[in-house]
Formats: C-alpha cells, sequence, structure tokens
C-alpha cells in the first residue's frame, strides 16, 4: 500500500530560469514523504505551479526526475556520513581511529534509513552500478559519494593493520550487505517494532559483527 502523500498548494510563481531546480525540489519532497513510488511528474509540476508540459525542458520523463532525486538522495546520505566522521577524535591512535571510522559511516547509514526513510527508500531504488560512478551530484561536501566514504573507512583498516590487504577487495559489498539488511528489517520488516535503544543496540553489534568479520 502506497503512503499518502500531502498535497500541498502549488506554487503560483517560480524564477525565471530555476524551474528544473523547483521541480527537483518538488521530487525531493514527494519522495521524501512516499519513497519513490510517489515520484510523479505531474505533482511535482503541480506543486512547481506550472502545466505538464513545461517540465519535459528538464525531464523528459519520470525515470529522469526519479534519478535526479536518487542522486540527491545519495548526497545527503554523504553528507549524514561525512557529518558523523567529522565528529571523530582525531587524536585516536591509527587502530582506534579505523574502527570509529567504519562504526561512523554505518551509524550515519541506519539513522537515515530511520530518519529519512521515504529518501532512503529513493537512494537505492535502481541497479545502477555504484563503483564507477562519478556523478557529483550523488556526494557530499569531500566529493565522495556513500560508496567511496565505506570504502575510504574500509582503507583505514587497512592502513591501521586491522583488515589484511589480502582480504580489501569487495569488503564494501560484504559490510553494505549487513548495515543495509539490518536497515531494511527496521524499517519495513519484523524488527520495525524494535524501539529507539534497541535498535541502537543491534546496530552497534551488528557494525561490530562486520568489523570483526572482514
Amino acid at each position: 500500500m502506497k503512503a499518502n502523500v500531502s498535497r500541498p498548494p502549488a506554487r503560483s510563481t517560480y524564477r525565471h530560469g530555476d524551474l528544473r531546480h523547483a521541480l527537483l525540489e518538488a521530487g525531493i519532497d514527494l519522495a521524501r514523504a512516499g519513497g519513490p513510488d510517489a515520484i510523479v511528474l505531474r505533482e511535482a509540476t503541480r506543486r512547481a505551479g506550472v502545466v505538464p508540459n513545461a517540465a519535459y525542458r528538464h525531464f523528459a520523463s519520470r525515470h529522469e526526475l526519479l534519478q535526479a532525486v536518487r542522486a540527491a538522495a545519495l548526497s545527503e546520505l554523504a553528507v549524514a556520513m561525512e557529518t558523523e566522521l567529522a565528529g571523530l577524535h582525531q587524536g585516536k591512535n591509527p587502530v582506534e581511529f579505523a574502527r570509529a571510522s567504519v562504526r561512523a559511516v554505518g551509524t550515519a547509514y541506519l539513522r537515515f534509513a530511520q530518519t529519512e526513510t521515504g529518501l532512503f527508500r529513493t537512494a537505492f531504488a535502481a541497479t545502477d552500478p555504484v563503483e564507477q560512478d562519478t556523478d557529483p551530484a550523488k556526494t557530499g561536501a569531500t566529493g565522495l559519494n556513500p560508496y567511496q566514504l565505506l570504502g575510504l573507512a574500509l582503507d583505514r583498516l587497512v592502513k591501521a593493520g586491522v583488515l589484511a590487504p589480502n582480504r580489501r577487495a569487495d569488503a564494501e559489498y560484504l559490510a553494505w550487505s549487513a548495515v543495509h539488511g539490518l536497515a531494511m528489517l527496521i524499517i519495513e520488516g519484523p524488527l520495525h517494532n524494535l524501539t529507539p535503544a534497541q535498535t541502537a543496540v543491534v546496530g552497534q553489534r551488528l557494525l561490530d559483527m562486520v568489523e570483526k568479520g572482514l
């Protein structure tokens, strides 16, 4: 069953040359409220205050708008990860700092899934490969996307001697799969009734398991 999406009044005007941004913002609002299925080009144009045909210069189809909203959602996730990483104490020894980096990335990922569930679902609503994705629209302030930020944290484990170099290859897939799986169980699976305190404990235990298992 689709989530109910609120219908705020359409804008009466928009600044010249800013229609693409207005449509994108409308799409982000739709995704935030209802996930990827809520992104409808006609509704985005209504919210932007223009007729549907006006949108096609900027987004030729719903799919194009969805992809743009996905990029924005991934960028917000990257910023959440960067914020968590920025809070780490640089005075930690290399091993503690590396481990804290992995935990920070995972913690931000799980928190984003729970607090921005619509955007989280939208961010992963496609099967596009991520390994060679260089789209700057999907990055945070550091110019790295979420997949690359995870890779940076794993590289720190190798540099600190926590993760053997011969076990580094494809470690992103293992860590990502575990954390994403827990996120989905929490937001739309049998773990959705856990309290915030319980999900926090389970999340940290999972991150400990991921680090030790790598």
